[in-house]
């Protein structure tokens, strides 16, 4: 891995910074964080300004809609857009991090022309139905079934914890298509669209008091054949390209971002006395290396994914499973810093809701536990558990 920058890479930084320096102050004030249309809104708008600016897709393939970006430039982008404070891909996190590269992998000519696009654009939404009530760590337990008639599939169950289902246009779902097979080999991935009758929507408030997930409830849902990505029954292949994207990329901007917070806990700590206290200097001086590790893990599985056609590896599950305890640790740090003021006392506060949010993260994306048996069984070669 070359982690040194050649004169394209910085004329790309330099011009980057200078197309953010020229538009975040143009921007709207952010909606309230419980306005889910309004956050749609904004967080859509922002994308059809990567777009229309060249950066959206930035790293995917040319013929997905994409620039074909190298993953150095990849790395800029998220590192230069995380240090000027410049929008999440908020509500649209599934489609542009998971359904769309996993399309952009495995989907027909046809399903890439029609599905693609709309996401780079900002003009459509997904969720991903995939966790159920019994089936979320073994994940392939799934029991949503669907009966195929003609050139339709009638879909019959439930999902929970599905993200954005609310303000979604598309949901990227599983769906059991073999009962009798063993319960990997019958599984099948589909595009499903939200407003399709027998789909009903229920939010869920989280522990924060925001409802970014939902129940979806599926009573004879039709979808059409052609909306199948990957073979009938493949479906559990395609989830695994869904899940690598998921653990391996998707959370390489969060990174940046943990690294700017622990800069400002480190000035919030001098500013209110706390940094005289040298157990919490070695604490911060360890996430601080912890951090520093993760960002180099996150461009060696990027780079990683560039040589292996577009989709990271297996060690995705390494580098998700340090940095969700590392993320849950970075802001028990911030409740320390910020306790003595009361700063982290109230749910208005920004530091307080994402202490709060870290602490799915050892769940989200796949369990600690479920990722430790990954890295044990596929990357140490361990005999699997009974």
């Amino acid at each position: 891995m070359d982690l040194t920058y050649t004169e394209e890479e910085r004329e790309f930084r330099a011009r980057l910074r200078a197309w953010l320096g020229k538009v975040l102050p143009e921007l709207p004030a952010r909606p309230s964080p419980d306005d889910w249309p309004g956050r749609r809104a904004y967080d859509l708008g922002w994308q059809r300004r990567l777009y229309d600016a060249g950066y959206a897709g930035l790293h995917w393939p040319v013929d997905a809609g994409g620039r074909g970006a190298t993953p150095t430039q990849h790395l800029i982008f998220l590192e230069e857009t995380e240090r000027a404070g410049a929008p999440y891909v908020g509500a649209n996190f599934v489609g542009l991090l998971h359904a769309g590269p996993t399309i952009a992998a495995e989907g027909t000519p046809g399903q890439r022309a029609r599905w693609l696009p709309p996401v780079l654009r900002g003009d459509e939404v997904w969720c991903q139905g995939f966790s159920e009530p019994d089936a979320g760590s073994d994940l392939a337990a799934l029991r949503t079934k669907a009966v195929r008639e003609g050139d339709e599939y009638v879909i019959t169950g439930s999902k929970i914890w599905t993200s954005h289902a609310e303000v979604a246009d598309w949901c990227e779902l599983l769906v059991r298509t073999d009962p009798q097979a063993p319960k990997h080999r019958g599984i099948t991935w589909l595009a499903m669209p939200m407003d399709a009758p027998g789909v009903s929507v229920r939010p869920l408030r989280t522990l924060a008091g925001s409802t970014e997930f939902a129940e979806m409830f599926l009573d004879g849902v039709r979808v059409p054949v052609g909306n199948r990505v990957g073979a009938e029954n493949d479906g559990w292949r395609v989830t695994m390209v869904t899940l690598s994207f998921e653990r391996g990329t998707a959370f390489v901007g969060e990174v940046v971002a943990c690294r700017r917070t622990l800069g400002a806990l480190a000035r919030t700590a001098r500013a209110n006395g706390r940094w005289d206290d040298p157990v919490l200097r070695r604490r911060l001086g360890r996430l601080y290396g912890e951090f520093g590790a993760l960002w180099r893990l996150t461009q060696w599985n990027v780079s990683e994914s560039a040589r292996s056609g577009g989709v990271p590896g297996i060690g995705g599950s390494v580098f998700k499973l340090r940095y969700s305890h590392a993320r849950q640790e970075l802001y028990d740090a911030a409740a320390e810093v910020l306790g003595a003021a009361g700063g982290a006392l109230s749910l208005d506060e920004e530091w307080t809701l994402d202490r709060l949010s870290s602490l799915s993260y050892t769940i989200a994306a796949g369990t600690s536990q479920i990722q430790q048996n990954i890295v044990a069984e596929r990357i140490l070669g361990l005999p699997k558990g009974r």
